[in-house]
C-alpha cells in the first residue's frame, strides 16, 4: 500500500514506509472527526485576529503549579506492575518536522572530507574497557602511551587503528581513512569495489584487547544484519582482516545532532539548543526507529545526540554497537552517562530504557541542561530551573513522564510515546507562532472528538474512546441505551454476574453513567475499580475528575485532571477539562491559558474553547477579549449558533453606541429560525431600554433606525409574537404575548 503520509511517495513494507520510515496507518478503535474550518465572526466588531488570544499565560505556565493525584508506582501494591495501557497505535505525520515546523536540511558533505588527517583518540577519553579506569595518560610532560596495559587490572589496551588508507579488507572493501572513534571501536570509511565502488563505513574495535567489546561486534554481526529499516543503518556484511572482524556498514552523510549543536554553540558563542519544535521534530522522526527495534525484540540502549545523524531533511539511527536482544541477559550492558535509565545498572537495559534515553536526549537538545551527567545524573532539575519548561507546559510534562524514575511510570511503547509527542509538538509551535485558531484536528487515539458518539454527554467533554483490547470493549460497545438510568442498572447487573470483573471498559461506562444520574460517590466507586484493576490506568482519574465535577468538588477535579494531563500531554481533552475545572473554581488564569491552548493547537477544540474563553473573560469584565474570542468560532462548527448567541448577548449587556448593529448583523448569522428570532427580541428590546437610558446608538438596526421610535417598537412587537408562535408550552406563549404588548407602538388609544 502507498504511504498515506503528505508529500510522501513511498510504499509500505513490513509495516513502515520504505520511505519516510513512518509506521502504516492504525487502525482506529472508534470514529475521530477531523476538522478544518476556518475562522469567522459570529459576533462582528471586537479585536483583530493576531491579538484575539492574546493575554494567555504564558510565564511560568499556570497550570504547572497545580496539584496531581497519586497514580501508578505512587498507588501500586508492592510487587505489582502495570498491566493495561491504551492508546499505543501509531499515528502517521509528515516528513521531518511532522507538517507543523520547517527544520532546515542538512548538509551532505563530500565523504572523503570526513576522513581524520591524523587519527587519534584523545587522553582524556582514553579508558579501560574492562574496569573503566583511566589508561594511556601523560605525565611529567610526556604524552601518554596509545597501546599497552591497564595499571589497574592489567588488561590490554590499543587506542590506534589497525587499518590504513589503500588497506583492502575482505578483498573487497578498500580503506579511505579512519572517521571518527567511539567506545566500541575506530570507524572507516572505505569503497566497495564489488559494488560500483560505493562508499561504506568499517567498524572495528577500538581496543583489540577488551574480549567483551569483541563479543559486543561478534552478536553485532549476527542479528544486526536482519534489521531493515530507512531510519536505521543498514548493514551490508561483515569481513575479517589479518585477524580482525569489521562490521560492513551503510554510509550515511549529514552531521550528528551533537555536532550540529557543536556548531550552534561556536556560532553564539555560547551553549545555543535547538529551538524546541526543531529538537521535536527531530524525535518525533526517529521514534519509528524505535517502535521497529522493539516489535523486533531488540532495544537500542545507547541514544543519545551522537547517534542520530541529520542528512539533508531526514534523520538516521546510527552505532547499533550497543543494540541486544531483549531477552539477552548475559552480554556487555552499554550506555553513556547522562543518558542511561537508573534501573539499567541493576536490572538491565528495557524499552522503558530506551524510553528514558529519548526523553534525555530531547531535553538535552531543547535547553542548556547542565549538571545532567553529574548534579542531574539521574534525575530533572526543578521547574523553576528552566525556562523551557517554564514556556512549554506541555514539553515539561512529556519530559518529566518519559524521564520517571520508576520505569513503569514511563511511556510504555515509542509509538505512546509519538503519538503524545506530535500532540506536544502542535502546542509548542501554536505558542510560538502565536496561533490563535487552529486549522486542523489533532486527531486522538484516545478520546472522541467533542459532541462525537457520546451516548451519556457531560459538561461537553469528549468519550473516551474503547479500548479493544479490553475484555468487556464488545459487550460495552454494543450498549445503546441512552437512558442513563436504564444504562446503569444494565451495567451494575452485568458487573454483579462476575464475568467482566478484570473490564476497565465496564466500570468506566458505569462511571458515566453514574455522573449522569448524579451519583457521584457510586462514579468514584467506580473510579477506584479501574484503579485497582490497574493502577497505572489514568482513565480512573478521568473518571474521578468527572465524578468531582459532578458534586461541584472543582478542587478535587482540577488535580484530576491536572494529573491526567501529565500522563497524555499530547491530548487536548484533559487541558480542556482542566481549564473548566479550573473555571468553575475560579482560577481564571488557568482556565483561560488552557482554553487558549486548546483553541490554538486542535480545530476539534476550537468552538468549544473559544466559547469557553469567552465565558471567563466576560466574567471577568473583559467583555472586548470575549467578543474577539467569539469572533473565532468557525462558521461550520456545530458551536457557531451558540457562540453568535453569546456574542448577541454581550454587545446587548456593553450597549456601545455600534453594538446594537452589530448584534443585529451577527443575529441575521444564525440559522436557527427559534433562537434567530429570540436573539432579534432581545436586540430590540435591549435597544429601546438603551435609548430611554440615554445611551447613544447608531444604526441601523433589523432596517430600522433607532432614532424611529415606532418603527424599533413594531420590530420588537412583531418579534415577540413570532417567538410565542414557536413556543412549546401555553405559559412560554404568554411570556412572549406580554413582552409583546409591553414594547408595542405607542397611542393615544
Amino acid at each position: 500500500m502507498t504511504c498515506t503520509q503528505p508529500g510522501c511517495t513511498g510504499t509500505i513494507d513490513g509495516g513502515y514506509c520504505d520511505m519516510c520510515g513512518a509506521p502504516a496507518p492504525a487502525v482506529s478503535s472508534g470514529p475521530v472527526a477531523a476538522s478544518t474550518g476556518t475562522s469567522s465572526a459570529p459576533g462582528a466588531g471586537g479585536p483583530a485576529l493576531g491579538s484575539a488570544l492574546s493575554g494567555r499565560v504564558s510565564s511560568a505556565t499556570a497550570s504547572a503549579r497545580l496539584g496531581s493525584s497519586p497514580l501508578g508506582s505512587a498507588r501500586a501494591r508492592a510487587g505489582s506492575r502495570p498491566t493495561h495501557r491504551i492508546g499505543t497505535g501509531a499515528s502517521t505525520s509528515s516528513r521531518l518536522g511532522a507538517g507543523l515546523t520547517t527544520v532546515e536540511p542538512a548538509p551532505v558533505a563530500d565523504p572523503a572530507t570526513a576522513v581524520m588527517a591524523e587519527p587519534s583518540v584523545a587522553e582524556s577519553k582514553r579508558y579501560c574497557g574492562h574496569c573503566a579506569k583511566p589508561v594511556g595518560r601523560g605525565r611529567d610532560g610526556e604524552p601518554g602511551r596509545s597501546e599497552g596495559f591497564c595499571p589497574s587490572c592489567g588488561t590490554a589496551f590499543s587506542f590506534t587503528p589497525k587499518l590504513r588508507p589503500g588497506d583492502v579488507v575482505g578483498n573487497q572493501y578498500v580503506v579511505v581513512g579512519a572517521i571518527a572513534h567511539g567506545g566500541l571501536g575506530w570507524i572507516y570509511l572505505a569503497t566497495d569495489r564489488n559494488v560500483s565502488d560505493r562508499y561504506v563505513v568499517l567498524k572495528g574495535l577500538l581496543n583489540t584487547g577488551d574480549r567483551e567489546a569483541y563479543e559486543a561486534a561478534v552478536a553485532e554481526r549476527q542479528f544486526l544484519a536482519q534489521v531493515s529499516h530507512p531510519l536505521i543503518v543498514e548493514i551490508y556484511n561483515f569481513a575479517e582482516n589479518d585477524g580482525e572482524g569489521y562490521t560492513v556498514m551503510e554510509y550515511v552523510g549529514g552531521r550528528s545532532l551533537k555536532q550540529l549543536l557543536k556548531s550552534r554553540t561556536q556560532a553564539a558563542g555560547r551553549y545555543d539548543p535547538f529551538p524546541a519544535p526543531t529538537a521535536i521534530a527531530f524525535m518525533l522522526e526517529i521514534l519509528p526507529a524505535f517502535s521497529y527495534l522493539h516489535a523486533s525484540g531488540l532495544l537500542y540502549c545507547d541514544f543519545k545526540p551522537d547517534n542520530l545523524i541529520q542528512t539533508g531533511d531526514g534523520v538516521k539511527l546510527i552505532d547499533l554497537g550497543g543494540v541486544r536482544r531483549v531477552d539477552d541477559q548475559d552480554s556487555a550492558i552499554y550506555g553513556t552517562v547522562g543518558y542511561q535509565a537508573p534501573e539499567v545498572p541493576a536490572s538491565g537495559p528495557s524499552v522503558a530504557g530506551d524510553v528514558y534515553t529519548i526523553g534525555r536526549t530531547l531535553m538535552v537538545c531543547a535547553t542548556e541542561f547542565r549538571g545532567y551527567q553529574d548534579t542531574y545524573v539521574t534525575s530533572l532539575p526543578d521547574l523553576a530551573q528552566v525556562d523551557l519548561f517554564q514556556q512549554y507546559d506541555a514539553l515539561r510534562r512529556f519530559i518529566v513522564k518519559a524521564c520517571a524514575p520508576d520505569p513503569d511510570d514511563r511511556f510504555v511503547s515509542a509509538d505512546q510515546m509519538r503519538d503524545q509527542l506530535l500532540g506536544v509538538l502542535r502546542q509548542v509551535v501554536a505558542i510560538d507562532a502565536g496561533t490563535t485558531v487552529a486549522r486542523t484536528a489533532a486527531t486522538s487515539t484516545l478520546f472522541l472528538a467533542p459532541g462525537l458518539g457520546a451516548l451519556v454527554p457531560l459538561f461537553d467533554l469528549p468519550e473516551l474512546i474503547v479500548d479493544a483490547a479490553d475484555p468487556g470493549s464488545v459487550w460495552v460497545g454494543q450498549l445503546s441505551v441512552t437512558d442513563p438510568t436504564e444504562r446503569r442498572r444494565l451495567i451494575e447487573e452485568k458487573a454483579a454476574d462476575g464475568t467482566l470483573v478484570t473490564s476497565a471498559e465496564l466500570y468506566l461506562a458505569l462511571g458515566r453513567a453514574c455522573c449522569a444520574v448524579g451519583d457521584a460517590t457510586a462514579a468514584h466507586h467506580a473510579a477506584e475499580q479501574v484503579l485497582t484493576i490497574d493502577p497505572w490506568d489514568w482513565r480512573g482519574l478521568w473518571m474521578h475528575g468527572l465524578a468531582a465535577l459532578v458534586e461541584a468538588d472543582d478542587a478535587s477535579a482540577m488535580v484530576s485532571f491536572n494529573t491526567v494531563a501529565d500522563q497524555v500531554p499530547g491530548e487536548s481533552a484533559p487541558r480542556y477539562a482542566l481549564g473548566l475545572a479550573a473555571e468553575r473554581a475560579g482560577n481564571d488564569a488557568v482556565a483561560a491559558e488552557l482554553y487558549g491552548s486548546c483553541a490554538a493547537s486542535d480545530a476539534d477544540y476550537a468552538a468549544l474553547a473559544l466559547s469557553a474563553l469567552a465565558r471567563v473573560r466576560s466574567r471577568g469584565g473583559d467583555l472586548d477579549g470575549a467578543l474577539g474570542a467569539l469572533a473565532l468560532v468557525p462558521t461550520t462548527s456545530a458551536s457557531y449558533t451558540r457562540a453568535a448567541a453569546t456574542a448577541v448577548e454581550l454587545h446587548v449587556r456593553r450597549s456601545a453606541p455600534d453594538d446594537f448593529a452589530q448584534a443585529a448583523a451577527a443575529t441575521v448569522r444564525v440559522a436557527d429560525g427559534r433562537t434567530r428570532t429570540q436573539l432579534e427580541a432581545l436586540v430590540l428590546t435591549s435597544l429601546l431600554r438603551a435609548k430611554e437610558a440615554g445611551h447613544p446608538v447608531t444604526g441601523p438596526v433589523f432596517g430600522a433606525s433607532p432614532d424611529d421610535e415606532p418603527a424599533v417598537r413594531g420590530a420588537a412587537e412583531d418579534a415577540w409574537r413570532r417567538l410565542a408562535q414557536q413556543c412549546d408550552s401555553p405559559e412560554d406563549r404568554w411570556r412572549c404575548i406580554d413582552a409583546a404588548n409591553a414594547v408595542r407602538p405607542r397611542t393615544l388609544v
